[in-house]
């Protein structure tokens, strides 16, 4: 019960209701977010460093049937290539001296959703491991003769422009169109002015109840202004 209560508080917290904003751009994607959230379907998020990407990631995850199983953030940009392939799909005891059988992040997230943050930043051999396990959904931890199924929705974000990475030669093409089931663009600010007044009003009230202070409204007018 206390789970579920849990989890319950986490989906409010992560609701559409929260992404703020009224400009065409974000209920664009907020209709989306509330068309797909029930399918399985893989997600490409596309957008600048601090426009929310994980924030409709999450929102995705906690408004649909999967819940109350985990959300699983990997920072692809942070992972040395040494261990990319340990940390996402997992160890066997005994591959090297000392080393004990551990689940990778895909294990983790079986049943949930595994955000794969910064995508763009994978190397083109990790990328190929990626793409398998997409296709197979089923994967083996390094040093295993096992397929372990997987049953869990991929979410994948980067800043990048993939479609010119493509042509640099620093993605792969067959990667990119089986992360692009659903395709979310997330805009940057100076997009999207309108929503300027609203988000200073929600940070205004939010750090005003943290302070226990009386918040006073920003205006269109008065931010003009600033």
């Amino acid at each position: 019960r206390q789970q579920s209560q849990d989890n319950n508080e986490i989906g409010s917290e992560f609701s559409t209701r929260n992404i703020i904003g009224m400009s065409h751009r974000i209920q664009s994607v907020v209709r989306l977010i509330d068309q797909i959230r029930d399918s399985s379907v893989d997600v490409l998020i596309q957008g600048e460093s601090g426009t929310g990407k994980e924030l409709v990631a999450k929102a995705l995850h906690y408004n649909s049937p999967r819940a109350r199983y985990p959300f699983v953030a990997v920072n692809c940009a942070a992972l040395p290539e040494s261990i990319v392939e340990a940390e996402l799909f997992g160890i066997e005891k005994g591959v090297a001296t000392g080393v004990d059988r551990r689940i990778g992040k895909f294990e983790e997230a079986q049943g949930g959703t595994l955000f794969l943050d910064e995508i763009g930043d994978l190397s083109l051999p990790s990328q190929a491991k990626i793409l398998r396990v997409l296709q197979e959904r089923s994967m083996t931890r390094v040093g295993g003769r096992t397929a372990v199924p997987l049953d869990l929705r991929i979410i994948a974000a980067t800043n990048k422009d993939l479609e010119r990475e493509i042509k640099d030669g620093h993605f792969r093409v067959d990667l990119y169109y089986r992360l692009k089931v659903i395709h979310i663009e997330t805009p940057a600010l100076r997009e999207v002015p309108e929503d300027i007044p609203l988000l200073a009003n929600h940070f205004l009230e939010k750090y005003c109840k943290l302070l226990k202070t009386e918040p006073k409204q920003f205006s269109a007018a008065a931010l003009d202004c600033l």
